[in-house]
């Protein structure tokens, strides 16, 4: 005789999944068989039909998938915090734009941070602006600076939901964290000051209760931690084509239509309303250097790479 129990995977580590069950207790089993031959991968934030019998507990079903990201490897995510350095590392627009492209395209809300401030704070208030202007919700975080507006922004807007963590390593993800949850805890690491990239701290998505992080019962859904990331290779995983990447830069939304092209890319044409809304400074200029940056790669991968 078996049972089936529901629940949401709350980490994988070397192919064993802790799974929060309906009834709060957390199981701890693998997956079965038959995920692998159909190349499906459970991921942190999936929801589960767990099978329970007298040869023990295996994930039995992966349900109501909405989302799920390579990079970091987490499932129905509601809001993505990405977070970006204002220096050591120097800030990296263009993999902070991919991550926010792929969230965009999966109906992921991207909310940007800029951390490590108190380092340079005429950059970090650059970069703040390129994103206001884009029409992100954006938080400047140092070391020195009261945590209280993102926590409470976090009450808020991530109750219920899903959230995860991203960023480059060594940007100070896990810093922010831990000021925004000390019972967190995670680990930090330094950043090389030869190559400027910080050494790998977290090695797997794990998500935390909000209640347990807040010591608000209250709330509900989960934070996820999520592992630091050098690259998002577009050429090796087929996030989306680039017809679709316009449509992920949500500045662009006014300007699509209006282009004296019908087939216009928005990249370097005559007429491309979208170019002349850069040139304007109504669209900032380093966004659309990562447009271009982007479709240009998806440009040149085929279908059969």
């Amino acid at each position: 005789m078996s049972e089936l129990i529901k629940g949401t995977i709350i980490k994988g580590l070397g192919g064993l999944y802790d799974i929060k069950t309906e009834r709060g207790e957390v199981i701890s089993c693998k997956a079965k068989g038959a995920f692998r031959h159909e190349k499906v991968t459970p991921y942190a934030g999936d929801n589960v039909v767990l099978k329970q019998s007298d040869k023990g507990v295996v994930v039995e079903e992966i349900v109501d998938r909405k989302n799920y990201l390579i990079r970091p490897p987490v499932a129905n995510l509601d809001i993505l915090f990405t977070v970006i350095a204002a220096a050591k590392p120097s800030p990296m627009l263009p993999i902070t734009d991919k991550l926010i492209s792929i969230a965009e395209y999966n109906k992921i809300e991207p909310v940007i941070i800029v951390s490590k401030s108190d380092l340079d704070e005429n950059e970090a208030e650059k970069i703040a602006d390129i994103y206001r202007k884009s029409g992100f919700t954006v938080f400047v975080s140092s070391l020195n600076s009261n945590k209280d507006e993102l926590t409470e922004f976090v009450k808020k807007h991530a109750n219920g939901k899903i959230s995860a963590f991203a960023g480059a390593s060594g940007v100070g993800k896990s810093t922010v964290m831990n000021a925004l949850f000390p019972k967190l805890t995670l680990e930090t690491g330094d950043v090389s000051r030869k190559t400027e990239r910080g050494k790998h701290t977290t090695r797997h998505v794990e998500l935390f209760g909000l209640d347990y992080l807040t010591g608000d019962g209250a709330l509900t859904g989960y934070i996820a931690d999520t592992p630091g990331f050098s690259l998002i290779d577009f050429t090796r995983f087929d996030f989306y084509k680039k017809d679709d990447l316009v449509y992920t830069f949500r500045e662009f939304e006014d300007y699509l239509g209006t282009c004296k092209y019908t087939k216009c890319s928005h990249t370097t044409e005559y007429g491309c309303k979208i170019i002349e809304a850069v040139n304007e400074g109504k669209i900032a200029k380093q966004r659309h250097e990562s447009y271009i940056e982007i479709y240009n790669t998806l440009k040149n991968k085929h279908d059969w790479d």
